[in-house]
């Protein structure tokens, strides 16, 4: 399949493309974000009146601006108002807290976060002392020490229109941190458009389609892949601040939807419910995402109507392998390499090994400036995954001899649960700061909705005896509801190897034991 072909002229940044669109589509409803709609015009209007208030905080080009947000219209000005800027956005997990907050206001260097007024006291506890941090701009009914309201910022004046360029930085998007903290992905305004473009080649979108959402916008999926692909289509964006299983197929029969963005358990959860005659009675057409349980693949398909395209990608190099419904790589694969990029599978000293053999998956452009320049103050972490000119994922795969790849697991030591990508080094650094806990150790067992669960091995400080509950309850007060473990083991001692580092292959290998302790089977209940 070749790639987007663009036409002389087209747009090579974000800001001038929301023009662009504003320009083609006119009074064309964009965005149906959770029941409140905006036209391209409007959306054009509105990130200008906001890039203007920003402007007016003494914001200059190249800053970096946290956003803390649910999904709202008003994300969306904050989003296209910093692009418009040449100001970097940070998107920040909304449940992010604590340690893991501060650590990220702290390294991306902020000097001004945005947030809806639910986390302003969060932030401001996080960000005390953080001298580069001016300005906490909030949304909604003000706390007890507000900063700027964010009402207040769309000024109906002339906004900054800087002279920007395809490779300036547009975002700022932390990784989930694996095996140490999370590390800022540096990506460019060629890099956030070429991913909508091609996401909306690849499913062949037009102004008729409406795409459907309920990821939230500090994700790349509902950004460029959602946003972004239905705005270049000419189509409209129709987005949830959650996801809701059971009333998911009345949604898109009543909004009209056409296609919708699929990826962690989603799949796997409407499948799971009670099936009924008229499931297949839907405007749907096409799922996009990754990935599909092979075993429920062709049943979903039919049971619903729709047809699936998969993809193999990350934060760094967006779309590097796709499989559409009529391409012949077998389902359960993620396709062939897509036309951005070169797909390689390889040893530890990065030497291709034969078709079928496991290996890590490795890739290079195809062209420049689509894929991550670099992790934001990190040089040696930059220098190690892009080593021997490849690269490198971190994820284990293997590729047939006709090139199709098979994604098999992370190489690095991450935890997947419900869609969120969680760090087990984090959850390990607040398990540890309890004071009766001496060490602990973070890993994934697996969920019955086939993907993880996040299990901590303990071992007491002498003489303490923690419970399991008070843990917990820790845990909630430093860490994203999703990465609260739902098990618990006390050990005497951990397995480590003769250097001392933890063995957790082993404790993987334990699995789901009978002294493990289970938050939902003793009723334990995580607040959201």
């Amino acid at each position: 399949m070749s790639g987007v072909v663009l036409a002389p002229g087209a747009p090579r940044t974000i800001g001038d493309w929301i023009r662009d669109a504003a320009q083609r589509y006119g009074d064309r409803t964009a965005l149906d974000v959770v029941g409140r709609e905006k036209t391209y015009l409007g959306v054009d209007r509105d990130s200008d009146r906001m890039a203007a208030g920003l402007h007016a905080l003494g914001l200059a080009r190249g800053e970096r601006v946290c956003v803390m947000m649910r999904n709202s219209l008003e994300n969306i000005d904050v989003w296209f108002a910093l692009c418009k800027s040449g100001l970097i956005e940070v998107p920040v997990n909304t449940a992010a807290r604590g340690f893991a907050l501060r650590y990220l206001l702290e390294q991306s260097q902020a000097c001004a976060v945005v947030c809806d007024a639910e986390f302003a006291q969060r932030v401001t506890e996080a960000a005390e002392g953080l001298e580069l941090l001016r300005h906490i701009v909030v949304h909604g009914e003000p706390g007890a020490d507000p900063g700027p309201a964010l009402a207040d910022l769309y000024l109906d004046e002339e906004p900054p229109r800087p002279t920007l360029d395809r490779t300036d930085t547009a975002v700022l998007l932390y990784t989930s941190g694996t095996t140490g903290p999370s590390k800022g992905v540096v990506l460019g305004h060629e890099a956030n458009l070429n991913l909508a473009r091609h996401t909306a080649h690849l499913m062949g979108y037009t102004p008729e389609d409406r795409l459907y959402t309920a990821f939230p916008l500090f994700h790349i999926n509902a950004k460029y892949t959602s946003v972004m692909a239905a705005m270049e289509a000419g189509g409209m964006l129709v987005m949830d601040d959650r996801f809701s299983a059971g009333r998911f197929w009345d949604i898109c029969r009543e909004k009209r939807v056409t296609a919708f963005n699929y990826q962690g358990a989603l799949l796997m959860m409407l499948y799971k419910q009670p099936e009924l005659p008229d499931d297949a009675d839907n405007p749907v057409r096409a799922g996009f995402g990754a990935p599909c349980p092979v075993e429920i693949w062709e049943p979903f398909e039919r049971r619903f109507g729709v047809r699936l395209t998969e993809v193999y990608g990350m934060t760094e190099i967006a779309i590097a392998t796709q499989r559409r419904p009529e391409d012949d790589a077998p389902r359960g694969s993620a396709g062939r390499e897509s036309p951005n990029f070169t797909v390689a599978v390889v040893d530890e000293h990065d030497r291709p090994v034969p078709p079928g053999e496991p290996g890590e998956i490795v890739v290079r452009p195809k062209k420049p400036g689509i894929m991550i320049d670099e992790y934001f103050r990190m040089p040696e972490e930059t220098v190690r995954a892009f080593r021997n000119l490849w690269f490198h994922t971190g994820d284990r795969g293997r590729m047939d001899a006709d090139g199709v790849l098979y994604f098999m697991d992370r190489l690095k030591d991450s935890i997947r649960r419900r869609g969120e990508n969680i760090s087990s080094w984090e959850v390990e650094q607040v398990v540890c700061a309890h004071p009766d806990v001496a060490e602990a150790a973070a890993y994934a067992v697996p969920s019955e909705l086939g993907e993880d669960e996040v299990m901590i091995a303990v071992v007491a400080q002498p003489g303490a005896a923690p419970t399991p509950e008070q843990l917990l309850d820790h845990c909630q007060e430093q860490m994203a509801y999703f990465a609260v473990p739902r098990f618990v083991r006390f050990l005497d001692e951990l397995p480590k190897t003769p250097s001392q580092r933890v063995q957790k292959f082993r404790l993987r290998e334990d699995g789901v034991t009978a002294d493990n302790w289970d938050r939902d089977a003793a009723g334990y209940t995580v607040r959201r």
